[in-house]
């Protein structure tokens, strides 16, 4: 299976596991490369590099399983360098609103995680291949890749604005759609022209 991918999904499941790996040996690489809040730490490489760390092994297990099962097919569809792209839009617009959320609420925990670009391709696929149907695990119930999307986009809003689940940069899964948003307007305005 891990040559059936192609060499994006491949290259950042390698580095998420590798930086994964590194936090074990190291944990202090959280001090200079997680996302800290303006003030808190902050550096501008951490805009891109907080999405390799991860919080744990389910973390990382979530992460790479929602990348391999839709990056596969949307780097299959659009090519390497716009996936990169695609990839990276979603995990800058992510951080930014994720500082924009913690500057407001005063926050000096730091963001890890590359579930901003996850959230990225979920909406991503969900534009593309609207139809196709996605099985949610618990309970395991089919639904139409737009649906799936918006009903995830509605419990992160919801669990992002009522701070029931503490410790999840839901802002940030937000933000990831949106960066993802954007780029898929822009590739079709610049399509229709």
């Amino acid at each position: 299976m891990f040559r059936s991918l192609g060499p994006a999904v491949r290259g950042l499941l390698i580095a998420c596991l590798a930086a994964f790996m590194l936090e074990l040996w190291r944990p202090a690489l959280l001090e200079d490369f997680a996302l800290w809040p303006i003030g808190s730490g902050f550096q501008p490489w951490q805009l891109i590099t907080y999405s390799f760390l991860h919080g744990g092994v389910l973390h990382l297990a979530v992460n790479m399983i929602g990348l391999v099962s839709f990056g596969r097919e949307l780097e299959a569809w659009w090519g390497t360098g716009p996936f990169l792209r695609f990839w990276f839009a979603s995990v800058f617009t992510a951080a930014l609103v994720q500082l924009a959320v913690t500057a407001s609420a005063g926050s000096l925990s730091p963001t890890v995680g590359a579930s901003g670009g996850l959230y990225g391709l979920l909406l991503g696929f969900a534009m593309m291949f609207p139809r196709r149907r996605i099985m949610l695990l618990i309970p395991p119930i089919p639904m139409p890749a737009w649906l799936f999307v918006m009903l995830f986009g509605a419990l992160e809003l919801y669990l992002g604005v009522s701070g029931t689940a503490t410790g999840i940069a839901h802002f940030a899964h937000l933000g990831g759609m949106l960066g993802g948003f954007w780029m898929m307007r822009r590739w079709r305005s610049i399509s229709e022209r």
